[in-house]
């Protein structure tokens, strides 16, 4: 039998984060090519490779943030599995061209919450596999949205430019 175990997503609270399943090596370039069609954003990327190295695959436009990132996919280490942070930017930004590549099969979140990824660990033959079953991102609800909050946040999306 395995093991069910939950690894917390280390990040700055101003950095967002994409979690997501991929099932191929050139996931790492693509990704790559969707994150910079955002000229502003300073991003990284981690892919676990799932068969032959194993390797944690990389890459990024800032070195800091790639740290981030091979951080995180070390502790996750779940195969064909891939993190994405991002600044200056929000994944909403991004978001639809990461999804449309063909290698995408899942996107568990997008968010800058604290996150925790829950894995399953067991026994593949001789070897250890991993496997993201979810992810808990934030917070447990606090109760329903009244006009003040209805209006806070409709400022809010016109402050940051999502709506005139």
């Amino acid at each position: 039998m395995g093991k069910i175990e939950e690894v917390e997503i280390e990040k700055p609270a101003d950095v967002n984060f994409i979690l997501g399943q991929s099932h191929f090596i050139k996931s790492i370039e693509d990704l790559y090519e969707a994150m910079a069609t955002n000229a502003k954003c300073k991003f990284s990327i981690a892919f676990c490779e799932a068969s032959g190295p194993c390797l944690i695959r990389y890459d990024g436009n800032d070195d800091e943030m790639v740290k981030i990132a091979i951080k995180n996919a070390e502790r996750i280490s779940a195969g064909h599995s891939f993190i994405i942070f991002m600044k200056d930017c929000y994944p909403i930004n991004v978001l639809n061209a990461i999804k449309g590549l063909q290698e995408v099969c899942n996107i568990y979140a997008a968010s800058s919450n604290p996150a925790k990824v829950i894995i399953y660990e067991t026994s593949i033959g001789n070897e250890k596999g991993r496997a993201i079953i979810g992810i808990v991102d934030g917070f447990k609800s606090k109760g329903i949205e009244n006009e003040e909050h209805i209006k806070e946040r409709k400022e809010f999306l016109r402050k940051i430019g999502y709506k005139r």
